[in-house]
């Protein structure tokens, strides 16, 4: 089969595209065939040896994906041979043809929703909702400002706050990304472009300002974030690039709270609860997959450019 391998930490140009043996499921194993592989910022961090942890080189990038199951090993009996599913991870990366997973992080994918779809879900959706419910606690009623709502953890969690009952202001960084943004289900959308659109992101908090704010670039933005919270607001910090400097009193005088997340923290329990709860909503289409590009799989360097582009528009994904 051919894959994306990596023999070396560095620019997307490290990445090539290479003949590799064809993986077995062992027991309580299943390869699937992808038919499409998700494109995320963290893709790019550990390609580039920037991240918390690096895999063993040469190894092969992806923890996004669905496909088709090609084969099962022993002892899994709740998938077939032809079954669509989606992954949420793999042993052996998801930029490839096949990728071998634990079946415990194989889940079924709806036949309503596409491949590209389907690996757009794992880490959009799994960030958005630990963001949103586990971490902030958000709950029916409250407010929540959605940093970056165009791009494919924005867009998580403005379904997933207009699901649960919240009121949703997102913002984008181009009308196009504003009117996905609205019609995904925010209520109101600022142009995050705008110097001026924290002022009127606090006024359409009614002056009271947000319960939760879900932050995708906290180095830019957590030091604004602060003063328009309400009263116990809570930041969920999703991303990051850089150092920032706060004002603590900004916080101190809300009872306020910064809760930063990795994906990598997350237990196994947490992790099964949240993809329950997102194979739900893509079976009963609340959550809806926004898929911006896709770019063949050979071409994996242009997209981890694309992905750091600024103006996000829905996800990334890499066809076979």
């Amino acid at each position: 089969m051919k894959a994306i391998r990596v023999h070396q930490f560095g620019e997307p140009s490290v990445m090539h595209l290479e003949e590799v043996p064809d993986p077995r499921p062992a027991a309580g194993q299943i390869l699937v065939r992808i038919r499409a592989a998700g494109v995320n910022p963290a893709d790019t961090y550990i390609r580039a040896g920037a991240y918390s942890f690096k895999p063993p080189l040469p190894y092969t990038p992806g923890f996004d994906g669905a496909g088709a199951v090609e084969s099962i090993g022993e002892g899994v009996t709740h998938f077939a041979p032809g079954d669509r599913v989606y992954l949420a991870g793999s042993l052996t990366g998801t930029y490839a043809e096949k990728a071998l997973c634990d079946s415990s992080i194989v889940f079924r994918l709806p036949p309503h929703v596409s491949f590209s779809q389907g690996a757009a879900v794992h880490v959009p959706y799994v960030t958005a909702y630990r963001a949103l419910f586990h971490r902030a606690q958000a709950r029916p009623g409250e407010t929540v400002l959605v940093h970056g709502a165009s791009g494919g953890v924005g867009v998580a969690a403005v379904q997933l706050a207009r699901a649960a009952g919240l009121r949703v202001v997102g913002t984008a960084g181009s009308p196009r990304g504003m009117k996905l943004a609205a019609a995904e289900g925010a209520h109101e959308v600022l142009d995050h472009t705008d110097p001026g659109h924290f002022e009127k992101a606090l006024a359409l908090a009614a002056g009271r300002g947000y319960d939760v704010i879900v932050e995708m670039l906290a180095n830019v933005n957590l030091g604004r974030d602060l003063p328009i919270l309400a009263p116990g607001g809570r930041v969920a910090v999703v991303g990051n690039r850089g150092t920032v400097e706060i004002n603590p009193r900004d916080a101190m005088g809300r009872d306020a709270s910064i809760l930063a997340m990795s994906l990598v923290n997350a237990s196994k329990q947490e992790v099964a609860g949240i993809h329950a709860a997102i194979v739900a909503g893509l079976e009963n289409k609340t959550l809806r997959p926004i898929v911006g590009q896709e770019i063949p799989l050979a071409e994996a360097p242009r997209a981890h450019e694309a992905v750091m582009q600024p103006g996000s528009y829905g996800k990334i994904v890499l066809i076979p």
